[in-house]
């Protein structure tokens, strides 16, 4: 059964599900923690700060934003942030926000590039059930709230795209680009990449090498709300909520390229 109702009369929400809140809610918090990321840029490079302090104070500053405004409206769930000093309760709350106040936090120093992003993501039984991706610097949030439809296919004769990091491209990708002879592009944060497939500027963003929970939590809630693959780079599960969040590999894919991907990468 869902909580008490909040003082303030919101209902509590059901330990078993998400609700149509759930999905607003996410994406309310990843629009306003990626608008106090704007205008804080903004302020603080104005203010001649260096890019490290620039990133150190989004980090903050967002992660604040995001705990209080979980407080505030569900007081009974867990959180995972990666500024945060992690609960074990967590791990067996029926509910657990998993957020990243700021995804890359290398490019929102490196000002103007708009290739960062903020995550927040409700997980269930180890799954992202809701969830949102703000890309802040281009006004744009991506959520399960509204999912976004699959993006086309591409033209014939045009090969896919696949999303790498920009410093730290995988052996997995040199991998796919030579096999397949797939064309690569380069962006920043993990969820600027994840988006990039969701928004159809690519067709295959895969990762190895080290990533967290909350690096990937929110874009698979989004990409599969929109109808893409999301799994290991074996094509196992991605879970959530484990005792160590690192997760160090992904797949966000069109599914029509999956087999191909995980039989390439097998092989």
């Amino acid at each position: 059964m869902p909580d008490a109702p909040l003082p303030d009369g919101t209902p509590a929400a059901d330990p078993a599900t998400a609700t149509e809140d759930d999905h607003a809610l996410a994406a309310r918090l990843a629009t306003d923690a990626g608008r106090l990321l704007v205008d804080l840029r903004a302020k603080l490079v104005a203010d001649g700060v260096d890019a490290r302090t620039l990133g150190r104070e989004g980090d903050r500053r967002a992660h604040e934003l995001l705990v209080a405004g979980l407080a505030a409206t569900r007081p009974h769930d867990a959180v995972l942030s990666e500024e945060g000093v992690a609960d074990p309760a967590r791990l067996t709350a029926p509910r657990v926000w998993i957020v990243d106040p700021l995804d890359g936090t290398r490019e929102y120093g490196d000002v103007p590039r708009t290739d960062w992003a903020v995550h927040v993501a409700l997980v269930i039984d180890g799954t992202p059930v809701a969830g949102a991706v703000a890309l802040p610097a281009r006004d744009l949030t991506l959520s399960t709230d509204a999912p976004p439809p699959p993006p086309p296919p591409r033209p014939p004769g045009a090969p896919p795209r696949l999303v790498v990091s920009r410093s730290r491209p995988p052996a997995e990708a040199g991998l796919l680009a030579r096999e397949l002879g797939w064309e690569v592009v380069s962006l920043g944060s993990a969820g600027a990449k994840a988006m990039a497939v969701v928004l159809g500027d690519a067709e295959v963003y895969a990762h190895s090498g080290g990533q967290y929970e909350w690096d990937s939590a929110a874009p698979v809630a989004v990409a599969t709300a929109a109808g893409l693959h999301a799994s290991r780079l074996d094509g196992s599960p991605l879970v959530y909520n484990r005792p160590d969040p690192y997760l160090p590999d992904l797949l966000i894919c069109r599914p029509e390229l999956a087999e191909r991907v995980l039989t390439t990468l097998a092989g």
